[in-house]
């Protein structure tokens, strides 16, 4: 990994739909355009709708490189976007996600439903359970992911998130702080996915 850049690709999860405030897709495209100008390439779901074809038609229309992973089943729901540099059929969700994690440095949720939060999820489960150290950001836009991180707090006040099992992520309330946030975070732990230590520790 290089210290002058540690991060080359983000894995951005986020809605196949607009939701209600116009800011979202602004800061899809903000993001997109940061992302561009900084060469860090994309990776995401492969569709052309909601924030997912925001942020990625933002990224090419900077210079920027795309990968796009979708389950051959979504294709027609999702539609493709033609000018993505890379595109990749899986025949399921699994798959895609398992590509996803293995093609970025690093993750960040924009708002979503309940398909961005299962992935968001996902990626903090396996981080809890050392798989990887890659940082894993929320951009709580208008304290969109205050309900989550409320329900995290409860969850370690009931005793269910327990010393040696805690929970690696990072929150930005403003675009500007997603990349800086991120390229700290890799520099500090660095960038690592062990597949294999979860057998070891567990």
């Amino acid at each position: 990994m290089s210290s002058s850049k540690p991060i080359k690709s983000i894995c951005v999860y986020c809605g196949s739909g607009f939701g209600d405030d116009p800011v979202f897709a602004e800061n899809a495209t903000a993001l997109g355009r940061s992302m561009a100008e900084r060469g860090i390439s994309l990776v995401y779901g492969g569709g052309n709708v909601g924030l997912m074809g925001t942020i990625a038609q933002s990224v090419l229309d900077h210079g920027g490189y795309v990968t796009g992973i979708i389950p051959d089943f979504l294709k027609s729901r999702e539609k493709l976007l033609d000018e993505v540099q890379e595109t990749i059929v899986v025949p399921d969700m699994h798959t895609r996600k398992r590509l996803m994690f293995e093609k970025a440095d690093a993750f960040v949720a924009l708002p979503g439903g309940i398909g961005t939060l299962e992935e968001l999820v996902e990626q903090m489960t396996w981080a809890q359970l050392g798989r990887h150290t890659k940082p894993i950001l929320m951009l709580s836009t208008g304290g969109f992911w205050k309900p989550l991180l409320t329900l995290l707090a409860h969850m370690r006040e009931q005793g269910f998130i327990r010393p040696g099992l805690e929970l690696s992520y990072l929150v930005a309330e403003r675009i500007e702080e997603v990349i800086p946030m991120l390229e700290s975070a890799a520099r500090r732990v660095g960038v690592v996915g062990n597949e294999e230590m979860i057998e070891k520790r567990f």
